[in-house]
């Protein structure tokens, strides 16, 4: 897939089909935008395309972003979009809806056929909806598609119920919505070594950024991919009351990967999150926490093994 940072022209020789949103979490809805323009691209000569944007510094657009560049990428790449146009959104917010069409669609894209969500707007101020999408892009010869919003348990799936589900710890309702399993690639930081030290239990550091969303603090069952291979794993993300006096201390992502003994420092894993097992909570000793962490090792293990057999 061919990322472009600026309003440029893609490469479309018979123009595109393009998918229109901001695919935060590229979740189920996100994903029938854009399968639903790679189809239609497939079936008709076209590129499959995909528009979005970048929000400035630590902005989203309602809270912490689900994804990161690279994970939001990768999941729009693996549905097969091959041209994909994400400026900063300071390059167009200031466009009225005819300039959007005009400069974004026709220039940039060659569109052909444009796919979007009900609820997609556009242009200066959020001016555009639906029906002055297709007003505006009729006298283009622009197809538009509107595709119908996924529903989970009776509602539409979004990124706003994706975001409460991670925060209230209900991991598998996250996943589900998502259409894969939540996921982190951040990179792997120097902690205090208490894991290695006074556990046994060597963790890898994952801490999150500020722009990001951070899940429900607890223990959950993950599982890591290093040189290529996914390991099982345990992740706890909290403030580790048991080792810290300091009520304010910083939240932590530490991942205890029984079977792997590796330097990681400096690289950036994927880290899926499969199942949420437990909150934090204090110990009375180190040894409780310790048998807790191998604890909830094993049960990853017992977990992964489980769904290979399947």
């Amino acid at each position: 897939m061919q990322i472009y940072h600026t309003l440029t022209s893609v490469k479309a020789p018979r123009g595109s089909a393009v998918a229109l949103g901001y695919f935060d979490g590229v979740h189920c809805g996100h994903r029938q935008v854009l399968c639903a323009a790679v189809e239609y691209a497939a079936h008709n000569g076209l590129t499959p395309a995909a528009f979005t944007f970048e929000l400035p510094g630590n902005q989203t657009l309602k809270g912490g972003r689900i994804l990161s560049p690279r994970q939001k990428h990768l999941r729009v790449e693996a549905l097969g979009i091959e041209q994909y146009l994400e400026p900063p959104f300071e390059a167009f917010r200031a466009l009225s809806p005819e300039d959007f069409v005009r400069q974004v669609l026709v220039d940039c894209f060659a569109a052909k056929a444009v796919f979007c969500g009900d609820n997609f707007t556009f242009g200066a101020r959020a001016a555009g909806n639906v029906d002055m999408l297709r007003t505006l892009c009729e006298p283009w010869g622009i197809r538009v598609e509107i595709v119908r919003m996924a529903q989970y348990g009776a509602q539409a799936v979004s990124s706003t119920r994706i975001r409460a589900a991670l925060e209230e710890g209900r991991l598998d309702d996250a996943n589900a919505m998502l259409g894969a399993p939540y996921a982190i690639d951040w990179q792997v930081t120097h902690g205090k070594g208490v894991g290695s030290s006074r556990l046994g239990t060597p963790t890898v550091n994952q801490n999150y950024p500020a722009d990001a969303l951070q899940p429900c603090a607890g223990v959950y069952l993950t599982r890591i991919r290093i040189q290529d291979r996914w390991w099982p794993a345990a992740t706890g993300i909290g403030r580790r009351p048991t080792v810290e006096t300091d009520a304010k201390a910083a939240v932590t992502c530490e991942t205890y990967v029984p079977d792997f003994s590796g330097d990681l420092y400096g690289t950036a894993p994927v880290l899926e999150f499969h199942r949420y097992l437990c909150p934090i909570r204090k110990f009375r000793s180190l040894e409780e926490l310790s048998a807790l962490i191998r604890s909830a090792a094993e049960q990853s293990k017992a977990y992964f093994a489980a769904q290979t057999v399947k």
